[in-house]
């Protein structure tokens, strides 16, 4: 289920961006990139529509993912 990133407090979404962006496997290569330019960079995404906030019921478990590689269920 995709979770409106609207409808989010805002400190509520900063700390979700940021365990995000602190999961092993969001590496930005060489370059030592700051936690709030990371944070900015996804909130960014998030705006433009080109990622979203997904829930898990399954796994309960909240996530964000690229819009393209993500299809809800039918």
């Amino acid at each position: 289920m995709i979770i409106p990133w609207q409808e989010l407090d805002g400190e509520t979404l900063t700390n979700l961006i940021e365990h995000f962006v602190l999961q092993e496997g969001t590496e930005y290569g060489e370059q030592d990139v700051p936690l709030g330019d990371k944070v900015d960079a996804v909130r960014a995404q998030l705006q433009q529509d080109k990622a979203v906030i997904v829930y898990s019921e399954l796994h309960e478990s909240v996530n964000i993912v690229v819009k393209d590689r993500f299809s809800e269920p039918s």
